[in-house]
């Protein structure tokens, strides 16, 4: 179970700060902000890195 809230509070800031970089990023480089991409490719990310890097540097 802490393993679970561990990944739930890492997707909940992953995804608020995706936004807010990519928000950021958007203004920047004169795109369309798209709230749902950004969101979804953060919290992967930040799930991905959250739970691979551990493993990685375990040895």
């Amino acid at each position: 179970m802490k393993n679970f809230m561990a990944n739930v509070v890492v997707l909940f800031w992953s995804v608020v700060f995706g936004e807010v970089l990519g928000m950021i990023g958007s203004k920047l480089e004169l795109m369309t902000y798209q709230p749902l991409q950004i969101a979804i490719v953060a919290g992967i990310l930040g799930l991905l890195f959250v739970n691979i890097v551990p493993l990685l540097t375990k040895n």
